[in-house]
């Protein structure tokens, strides 16, 4: 029997219960996975909320790392013993399990020098980072970008590749303690956005020119500063809305403000395609496995803490990532 987290009905964190159910055998195009980590993405609350809809009682997260405990028919691309990882949307979905079925398809083989508990904490984080930094804008040398949320699980990975690539990075933090961090992976300037103005201290910073690109994934709360920081014919990328939707605008906004680009990209429209997907993960693994970027786990919970692990996430109590310990 596998220990599972499900809930059945939508809402805030103690409507996670754990479960034991049974688990079976594949079927076609399917294996059984036993997990060794599992990761814990704000994504997890917007299916638990009912942001993101899904057939109740239902199954949460979909992040993890294990080893290959049977295959199904026609299944050729992972053998009994592998080690893999996944991540993804409503076809992932279920990942807070001891062991589940799943279908082979996004499951993506680990090299021997990435653990199971790093490849739980970066999967999506860094496929995240891979196509922010490498699919979403031509970045070059010396342009600069503004991090939101930079001491969080995206934020610090997106920091350490954007000084690969030779970018002036500023990131915004809710702390003191948070700035620490952010600096010391990469951000060569940080705002704190409870006393400062983020708007204006891009502006200080960049001589009054504004950010290249923004990376927001806060929001509401974020996006009217995200706008305003930015150059001439920037570009605003909303990938998440940890603070709630992005509000509304009027298109004519984009026009005053300089003529702005706004993008809203999903994770799962970037690794849909196996060969893009190997080619992301590939150099995510590589840069992670030569130490060039440095994946931060921070919080560690065992899976029957879930509904604590999902209050410590909405309150901001985490940096960095954040993974589940199943036993």
């Amino acid at each position: 029997m596998a220990k599972v987290i499900r809930f059945h009905t939508t809402g805030g964190p103690d409507v996670l219960q754990q479960e034991q159910l049974e688990v079976g055998q594949p079927g076609p195009g399917q294996v059984r996975l036993r997990h060794e980590a599992i990761g814990l993405n704000f994504a997890d609350s917007y299916f638990r909320s009912g942001l993101y809809p899904a057939p109740l009682p239902s199954g949460v997260g979909t992040e993890a790392a294990g080893v290959v405990e049977a295959v199904g028919e026609g299944v050729l691309t992972v053998q009994v013993g592998d080690r893999v990882t996944y991540t993804g949307a409503h076809n992932t979905l279920g990942a807070y399990s001891t062991e589940r079925l799943i279908a082979a398809a996004p499951l993506i083989k680990l090299p021997d020098a990435i653990s199971c508990e790093t490849a739980a904490a970066m999967t999506m984080r860094g496929l995240t980072a891979a196509y922010l930094m490498r699919r979403i804008w031509p970045l070059q040398a010396r342009n600069t970008i503004l991090l939101h949320a930079a001491a969080g699980g995206v934020g610090l990975i997106v920091s350490q590749w954007a000084k690969l690539l030779g970018l002036n990075v500023i990131g915004s933090v809710s702390s003191d303690e948070k700035a620490a961090i952010a600096k010391a992976h990469g951000c060569d300037h940080v705002i704190v956005y409870q006393r400062e103005d983020i708007a204006k201290r891009v502006r200080e910073i960049t001589d009054g020119v504004g950010a290249h690109v923004v990376f927001d994934s806060v929001g509401k709360s974020t996006f009217a500063a995200s706008l305003d920081s930015l150059k001439r014919r920037g570009l605003l990328v909303c990938f998440g809305t940890a603070s709630g939707p992005t509000p509304p605008f009027e298109a004519m906004q984009l026009a005053m403000k300089g003529s702005l680009f706004v993008t809203r990209p999903a994770l799962a429209d970037y690794i849909a395609d196996p060969q893009e997907r190997a080619d992301l993960s590939g150099e995510l693994f590589g840069h992670v496995a030569a130490g060039r970027i440095q994946i931060e786990i921070n919080q560690r919970y065992a899976l029957e803490d879930a509904q604590q692990a999902h209050r410590d996430m909405e309150a901001g109590r985490t940096t960095g990532s954040s993974i589940f310990i199943p036993a």
